[in-house]
């Protein structure tokens, strides 16, 4: 059996768009799965190796590139040992905790040559590459505001750890922010954070959030975060240097809760996968989308939030 062999690591809720996806994405196969939770991994047993420690999974061999979608307070480990494995790796955004242990991940994956990819699944939205493509080349951006607003608690499903700011990281703009981070970066370029207006709730975890940033030539972007909106909106839209406004709503056409993501893993893996394979429209030379932009963004946020309080 051809294609790329890829080892799945974590099988929560996120975990179910890259199995659709191994299943549609040409050169890619599911090859091991490993979870702690037994249960998750008895409809694998007999098609794919099974395991409970991503080590054991690893040291089995027969594995060409790993998919880590586990809580994110696992990432950095789980990252470090399949890239010393020798592994490429894709990581469900954040890439890390921290953009220290981020930093450290980014080295090993350039010391070993292998790629690191980080799954921001958002540009792969069918109506955000639409958008990319009615930008003209010979027109500036002058701004890009993302609108990232939905209720966390009906999107977490069986995984709670993402209510628990320590495993997470935080709240929303730990765990959407890197997406909204991205769409900016994708549509005008790197930018730095200039201020954060964060909003906790009575256990202090951040619930909504403005961040402003600014990036070259007066670029600028606004991302606007809410774990408590009454619905769900994920939206972003760019003014262009002449003043024409051009919008992508992600959730138009996918009526239904989640359904904007089957096509958005699809994209995910497709990359990944041309990235380990090195065909030449892949990200660049061993890498992906940049996770470590984004966690500095988050760090700046929380940094900002705290010289404010003050």
């Amino acid at each position: 059996m051809s294609g790329l062999r890829i080892g799945l690591v974590g099988l929560g809720v996120i975990s179910r768009f890259y199995l659709a996806a191994l299943d549609r994405v040409p050169d890619v196969r599911l090859a091991a799965v490993c979870d702690l939770d037994r249960e998750l991994l008895r409809p694998f047993a007999g098609r794919v190796g099974c395991h409970t420690d991503h080590r054991a999974m690893l040291a089995a061999g027969g594995l060409d590139a790993v998919v880590v979608t586990v809580p994110n307070d696992l990432h950095t480990t789980i990252c470090r040992d399949a890239l010393r494995a020798g592994l490429p790796v894709c990581v469900e955004k954040p890439l890390a905790l921290r953009a220290s242990e981020g930093e450290e991940l980014a080295a090993i994956a350039a010391q070993r040559r292998v790629p690191l990819f980080t799954a921001f699944h958002r540009r792969y939205n069918a109506a955000v590459t639409g958008l990319r493509a009615r930008i003209p080349e010979a027109v500036p951006v002058r701004s890009v505001t993302v609108r990232y607003l939905e209720r966390i608690e009906e999107h977490v499903g069986r995984d709670r750890w993402y209510l628990d700011p320590e495993r997470c990281g935080g709240g929303c703009v730990a765990d959407n922010g890197p997406n909204a981070y991205d769409l900016v970066r994708l549509l005008a370029g790197p930018m730095r954070l200039a201020s954060a207006d964060v909003v906790r709730d009575a256990q202090g975890v951040d619930r909504q959030a403005v961040l402003a940033l600014a990036g070259a030539d007066g670029v600028t972007a606004r991302i606007e975060l809410d774990w408590s909106f009454l619905g769900e909106c994920k939206d972003v839209a760019v003014e262009l240097a002449d003043g024409t406004v051009l919008g992508a709503d992600m959730l138009a056409g996918h009526p239904g809760f989640k359904q904007s993501l089957w096509h958005e893993y699809e994209g995910v893996l497709a990359e990944f996968a041309g990235l380990v394979l090195g065909e030449p429209d892949a990200a660049g030379p061993g890498r992906g989308p940049d996770g470590l932009d984004a966690l500095r963004v988050v760090e700046a946020a929380y940094r900002a939030e705290r010289v404010e309080a003050r």
